[in-house]
């Protein structure tokens, strides 16, 4: 496993983190659960990212009680807050990022979390509130650097102007082969020392290339269960005709689909790691593969090639 610094801050991560969206606390049972935060630990991940909504609550407990019984300082965990936990419990406003924030130490176990980011950008709330709450967070000792998902470039600046205000070190967007937004934000965080985690690296399932156009999702996968309707877009017979025609070039490499794609975003290095879910230990051993592959520029042309008018953006 390589490592990168995280923006500006002082956290070393690793190039393969764990998220929790959609798996602890929910689909994945605990036992399963744990064996895959001890694989994480065994590979050298030393990165693990959640957020208060993920199962409301249940992927941070999971996380508070696999990690207990490790040194806190052998890995470094992140979490989030924005989107509703009750009706009246949403938003950035700064009794939310309080509250949410306790909340959220007391599930996981912990005084203090290594990065509090904004799940999303709140237009009911004034930034000026977010960002002196946030400070406060950090002044306090509850959070050691703060960071953001899916925020604009605009955004991004208004806080980075912000007089006083803890500055930005992380940004998680979403970002794959098939989904390029994220190069729309990485200029102005390249100049400001904040580092991408990147999101759905693998397309949600879609660049592991288990779906096969015209057949039905494989059963127990993410296509063919209650999540099927999170993979959008990814999900279309052209797509997924497109992520076929990338085989050969991993192939070529010695690699698997997922390794290129994850080497892919890697490629980029204003991207500090790519966080991938895991619902068996073993996906794991495959994801972690792809830490230190470098891609030549005749593969990433051939890459572009085979997706073709199948990606979005940037």
């Amino acid at each position: 496993m390589r490592y990168r610094r995280l923006g500006a801050s002082d956290m070393e991560i690793s190039e393969i983190s764990l998220g929790s969206w959609l798996t602890y606390g929910a689909t994945v049972e605990r036992e399963r659960g744990v064996a895959c935060v001890d694989r994480a630990f065994a590979l050298w991940i030393n990165f693990f990212d959640t957020a208060n909504v993920y199962g409301r609550g249940a992927a941070e407990s999971f996380l508070g009680e696999a990690l207990s019984g490790r040194p806190r300082d052998s890995y470094y965990l992140a979490t989030k807050a924005y989107f509703p936990m009750s009706p009246l419990d949403k938003g950035l406003s700064a009794r939310q990022i309080r509250k949410q924030s306790d909340a959220s130490l007391k599930r996981l176990r912990v005084d203090c979390v290594d990065l509090y980011q904004c799940h999303r950008y709140d237009k009911n709330t004034p930034l000026e509130e977010t960002m002196t709450a946030l400070t406060e967070l950090v002044r306090q000792g509850k959070a050691r650097y703060v960071g953001f998902s899916e925020w604009t470039p605009q955004q991004i600046q208004a806080a980075l102007d912000l007089s006083g205000a803890e500055r930005f070190v992380s940004s998680q967007p979403e970002y794959s082969m098939l989904w390029r937004k994220a190069e729309q934000v990485i200029p102005v965080c390249e100049r400001n020392g904040i580092g991408q985690v990147v999101w759905s690296p693998l397309a949600q399932g879609a660049l592991t290339g288990k779906y096969q156009p015209g057949q039905p999702a494989p059963e127990g996968s993410r296509g063919a269960g209650r999540d099927a309707n999170m993979m959008g877009r990814f999900r279309t017979d052209e797509v997924l005709e497109a992520v076929q025609r990338l085989r050969p070039i991993a192939g070529d490499l010695g690699l698997t689909l997922p390794q290129l794609a994850l080497a892919w975003v890697l490629r980029q290095p204003n991207v500090s790691s790519a966080i991938v879910g895991a619902s068996r230990p073993e996906q794991l051993d495959d994801n972690a593969a792809a830490s230190g592959v470098a891609l030549d520029e005749d593969t990433l042309t051939a890459i572009d090639t085979a997706l073709g008018p199948d990606v979005v953006g940037p």
